[in-house]
């Protein structure tokens, strides 16, 4: 059980997916959640369940690129334990030549700025609890690149870059740094946003592939990173499918 001084986790993008999962998961490992997202419905939904399952949740509509809202959000907490920096995502897989630069801008400004904002606003707090976990979810597409990944393999290249540098400029101080990159998920709407709401593009993605990462795959990697003794810091997990090879290298029964 986390201490009562590091009892606090916000979770980012907390409204479904990955996000969704992760809060269960924390909050049935003693955590008080916070839930943030844009979506206020589907929050305070989770929270309810998480609530009604005998564990503490509290939902927060947030937009990660407020900067303004961030900050008043920030104000409600003395300390805080855990950050996870999980809200982002993907638009568009058009190549270099014909991407779309208002995509390129939204997947910068939500995964990179959006983990920028939350994480200078709450860094305070958890410097305060003495034990303070800051979670940062990349992707593999972070580490390789592939063809139609541009902005958003710049964009989680640049979230893994903050990660290193951060944990870099922190050492010293009571506060891990863990960055999480997993590779090919399959969650309800990752893919879908990505395409437009383009089902049948959305679905190849994931065609052939017999067992995809779920969501409660990656919310327990990342429950199992936070919640290591305080002076084991996971630096960098890549998480992967065993169908997955590489970002480009994946065996399709097709």
């Amino acid at each position: 059980m986390p201490s009562a001084a590091s009892r606090i986790a916000v979770v980012t993008g907390a409204s479904s997916g990955i996000g969704a999962a992760t809060a269960r998961q924390l909050a049935a490992a003693g955590y008080r959640v916070v839930l943030t997202a844009r979506r206020k419905d589907r929050i305070e939904a989770l929270a309810e369940e998480i609530n009604a399952a005998g564990h503490q949740a509290t939902a927060y509509q947030l937009d990660v690129t407020d900067r303004a809202a961030v900050d008043e959000f920030a104000t409600a907490f003395r300390t805080i334990g855990v950050l996870v920096n999980n809200a982002g995502g993907a638009l568009g897989a058009d190549p270099v030549a014909t991407g779309d630069p208002a995509d390129w801008r939204t997947m910068y400004e939500t995964n990179v700025i959006g983990t920028l904002n939350v994480t200078q606003a709450l860094l305070p707090k958890l410097e305060a609890s003495e034990d303070g976990t800051i979670v940062i979810l990349s992707s593999t597409a972070g580490h390789g690149t592939y063809e139609g990944g541009g902005g958003y393999v710049a964009a989680k290249h640049g979230e893994h870059v903050l990660a290193e540098t951060l944990r870099l400029e922190l050492v010293g101080k009571p506060i891990r740094v863990i960055e999480i990159a997993p590779g090919m998920v399959k969650t309800d709407e990752f893919a879908l946003t990505r395409f437009g709401g383009d089902e049948k593009k959305a679905s190849k993605v994931y065609e052939g592939v017999a067992a995809p990462l779920t969501a409660d795959d990656v919310a327990d990697t990342i429950t199992w990173a936070v919640t290591r003794p305080s002076h084991v810091n996971v630096d960098l997990l890549l998480l992967r499918p065993r169908a997955q090879a590489s970002n480009t290298k994946v065996h399709r029964d097709l």
